[in-house]
């Protein structure tokens, strides 16, 4: 999969598309809770929904997490 864009948050990805996390803002707190969810830099997520909770696919897994994480989560679109 090809890089096509890496100015954004998860907040900023439309629903349905790939993308690459590639940095978490925060400290060790919030770096931890989102490891625990499968969430860390490298992954290849897919938006579900943004609007409210942001919910994502993970490695076939859906996670939602508020607005405000996914804000500190920069990604990549890929295609």
């Amino acid at each position: 999969m090809h890089i096509i864009s890496n100015d954004m948050n998860l907040t900023q990805m439309a629903p349905g598309k790939p993308a690459r996390i590639i940095g978490i803002s925060g400290g060790h707190g919030i770096r931890q809770k989102l490891l625990l969810r499968g969430l860390s830099e490298g992954n290849l997520v897919r938006v579900i929904s943004n609007t409210g909770p942001v919910t994502i696919e993970v490695d076939r897994n859906m996670i939602s997490i508020g607005r405000g994480v996914a804000r500190k989560i920069q990604v990549a679109a890929v295609r």
